[in-house]
């Protein structure tokens, strides 16, 4: 995975409070490490990524964004050929965007004035057009419904090392009494404890972190099956069945894309 350098200043030096810039990566990029200034939408128009932070991972579809408040240190992964839009914000410019991550739905409105913003001078004229799109922006990320594509990791350090093993290999065996033997305790102790670590169980939480880590592989264009085992599920259709009891939609219908630009 080719890990990929960013430019951040030219969307943090910029004397208006919002500027949204375009990053194409090479297929499979990684950017390591890092935290920026202000506050940023990540939204991919095609593609998917994995923003991951202390608090957790994030999973970034097609149609979504991760809103990154300032100066949190995160890493993204992407997933084939992803199109990176991103939307820096000046701190304090508007208290409701928050102070923790969170994924939220692009929906077609946000997605064009998006588009729209690349094209942009970041030294935009105040009081004219340009500035009207970009508080406009602001208005549709504020209003953007919060999504359940969440990961949260526990402080614990030995049940992290866990849940993070899981993550780099969902296909691994994952029990709580299995969990609760390498951690030398009881598995009702194990199940209060991740209860209380991450505000889910312990099934709840390994169908969520691999159902969410298929994303990138069938956005790859995987098939099913070839994701269903990769993630721990015995079929495809358990795999199917819990992909639409969760997100609502088949694994098929949910990563098609809108029309690229």
């Amino acid at each position: 995975m080719d890990k990929l350098n960013l430019r951040p200043e030219e969307g943090e030096s910029t004397p208006r409070a919002v500027a949204v810039l375009a990053t194409d990566p090479a297929g499979d990029a990684f950017i390591p490490p890092h935290a920026h200034r202000r506050g940023q939408l990540i939204h991919a128009i095609s593609g998917v990524m994995m923003v991951s932070a202390a608090a957790g991972s994030w999973v970034v579809p097609p149609g979504r964004g991760v809103w990154v408040p300032p100066g949190m240190t995160h890493q993204i992964r992407m997933a084939g050929e992803v199109q990176m839009r991103t939307v820096f914000v000046e701190p304090g410019t508007r208290a409701d965007l928050g102070t923790d991550c969170r994924v939220i739905h692009v929906g077609a409105l946000l997605r064009e004035l998006i588009v729209a913003a690349v094209s942009l001078p970041l030294d935009y004229a105040p009081g004219g057009r340009d500035e009207r799109v970009m508080e406009l922006i602001l208005d549709e990320i504020e209003a953007a419904p919060a999504l359940s594509l969440h990961v949260p990791m526990p402080r614990h350090a030995r049940l992290a090392a866990l849940c993070g093993a899981l993550i780099r290999d969902p296909a691994q065996p994952a029990t709580l009494d299995g969990w609760a033997a390498r951690l030398h305790m009881n598995a009702r102790t194990l199940a209060r404890l991740f209860e209380r670590e991450t505000g889910m169980t312990f099934g709840a939480w390994c169908r969520q972190a691999r159902l969410l880590l298929s994303l990138p592989r069938l956005a790859a264009g995987a098939s099913i099956l070839e994701v269903a085992l990769a993630h721990g599920y015995e079929s495809p259709s358990a795999f199917t069945a819990m992909f639409r009891r969760t997100l609502g939609v088949p694994p098929s219908q949910y990563l098609q894309q809108e029309p690229k630009r």
